[in-house]
């Protein structure tokens, strides 16, 4: 079947919802979803979200946190902007219904995490993002000109490539919609659309651990990338690191940062605290400083994990600001009033992706990305904590003020054919499928993860071609479906974050190589 829709926009996280509302009003819009609304990387952000509301803190202060965070490698006029236009956009979200945590004088109770000079997290408990999916969810389903469509999963975007016109990355390419798998017919249904924006979040899933949901697997960059659109910045992956260590549970449990800011303490697998070791700023230190020191104490303890001491802390303070995790721990037979929490790091955040202008414009035209699939300048080599969330009001809120101003001036595409799958068949051999993606787990995990050398990445590397002409082997002669297209995906992803970390001739924020010490 062939559709139309003014606006195409690809996941339902706060950056598609964000950009959805902003412009429903002028005209059509088709929110496609993965999964079920609610599972997003969103809806699993327990921290919050970073913005700038009391003296004595300051934008410049916050500017300044995020550059040194980023390793200097971020775009100084985005993280301006983004940061002084943050304030407002938070304020909208309250507008819209979204509730923070406030002290009994009326204040925001805001919250301090690693890398942040002041306390500027704005935070629901431990469980900020569903209390901002639950919000934009409510405003998303009671407006009339957006069609929600669950459980749809975009294949690839439609370009020029589809009308038979060869396309290179240097030359001009137009974005005319996606082909998209109907789970209702199985068959792949094309949607056009005059502006389309992608908005599909992370690729953790590339790794073994992660703390990204299993929808995560990087499809907007992989798509980008087939149509020859511009994608950088791949090697810096940021590790959460402290995940809760249950080994083979995806996603693995996040152990926010904000119980860091309130005090929680690392210690190695002896009960010693080691972080003094590695920065001043001990347990507060950046996440790329802190996940490395983290792997190091590990290595030469030949321990799998650390641990979190948060036994000091107040009871009351932790039930009432992170009763989500109290509940998970005790669930599992860890009183965290009483016992250490066991943590490791976890692939956590994508910094690189889809390349953007500061209206959220890739060089296709047309194509507009927001949120983590983006790469938009603000992060650098390394993501401050809890700029995520706030990234992808800017510029999804940049994005559809650009949009509106050009969907007037802009025709269908009517002429593309529908998806051909002629000549294929069902491929009822789901082992091949999760093997490779086992395989690739195990590859990106040994030689890509915290800690790389050229070796490695050459081994990586080398392994990883197998797979890649295993898996579009399978692909040409399948039926397509969602399991095989994630597969390639992350493939495609893995291959980004090889070459990309390849070329970089040193080590900096998230990307720490052996054979480039790193430099002052």
């Amino acid at each position: 079947m062939k559709y139309t829709t003014d606006f195409l926009v690809m996941g339902a996280g706060i950056a598609g919802m964000s950009f959805a509302l902003k412009v429903a009003d002028k005209g059509s819009v088709t929110l496609l979803s993965k999964s079920e609304l609610y599972l997003t990387a969103t809806h699993y952000a327990q921290g919050g979200i970073a913005g700038v509301m009391y003296r004595p803190d300051s934008w410049q202060k916050h500017i300044e946190d995020t550059m040194d965070a980023g390793a200097g490698l971020n775009n100084e006029k985005v993280v301006r902007f983004t940061i002084e236009e943050g304030t407002e956009r938070i304020q909208e979200l309250i507008d819209l219904g979204t509730h923070f945590d406030k002290k009994e004088n009326g204040e925001f109770d805001l919250a301090r995490e690693g890398g942040h000079s002041e306390k500027r997290v704005f935070h629901f408990k431990d469980q900020t993002g569903a209390e901002i999916q639950r919000a934009l969810t409510k405003q998303v389903k009671a407006h009339p000109n957006i069609t929600i469509l669950e459980n749809h999963f975009a294949i690839d975007l439609i370009t020029e490539h589809h009308l038979g016109i060869e396309i290179s990355r240097n030359s001009e390419k137009t974005c005319f919609g996606a082909y998209v798998v109907n789970p209702k017919t199985e068959k792949i249904d094309t949607y056009l659309a005059k502006i389309t924006l992608i908005a599909t979040g992370g690729s953790g899933n590339v790794y073994h651990t992660t703390t990204n949901p299993e929808i995560a697997t990087g499809d907007g960059v992989a798509m980008v990338y087939r149509a020859k659109g511009s994608v950088e910045h791949m090697e810096f992956v940021q590790f959460h690191p402290t995940a809760f260590f249950e080994p083979d549970v995806k996603p693995a449990f996040l152990i926010t940062e904000a119980l860091r800011g309130a005090g929680a303490i690392l210690k190695d697998i002896d009960g010693n605290e080691f972080m003094q070791k590695y920065d001043d700023r001990k347990s507060l230190a950046p996440r790329d400083i802190v996940a490395r020191a983290i792997d190091n104490e590990m290595k030469m303890k030949g321990s799998d994990h650390v641990y979190l001491d948060v036994r000091h802390i107040d009871k009351e303070t932790l039930l009432s600001h992170f009763p989500n995790i109290y509940d998970h721990c005790m669930e599992r037979g860890i009183d965290i009033t009483k016992d250490f929490i066991p943590v490791l790091p976890a692939a956590h955040y994508q910094c690189g992706g889809i390349k953007v202008n500061e209206f959220g414009q890739n060089n296709i035209t047309n194509l507009y990305a927001s949120g983590e699939v983006s790469s938009t300048g603000l992060h650098g080599a390394n993501r401050l904590a809890s700029n995520s969330l706030l990234e992808a009001v800017v510029f999804s809120h940049r994005a559809a003020n650009n949009a509106l101003e050009k969907v007037d001036a802009i025709d269908f595409k009517n002429e593309i054919p529908e998806w051909d799958d002629e000549g294929t068949v069902l491929n009822e051999e789901m082992i091949l499928i999760t093997q490779t993606q086992k395989e690739l787990n195990q590859i990106m995990s040994s030689y890509v993860g915290i800690v790389r050398s050229n070796l490695r990445l050459k081994r990586a590397l080398d392994r990883l071609e197998i797979l890649y002409r295993e898996t579009e082997d399978l692909y040409k002669k399948s039926i397509v479906t969602q399991e095989i297209c994630e597969l390639r995906n992350i493939i495609n992803v893995a291959y980004l974050i090889i070459k990309m970390a390849k070329n970089r001739k040193e080590s900096r924020g998230l990307h720490y190589s052996l054979d480039y010490p790193p430099q002052d």
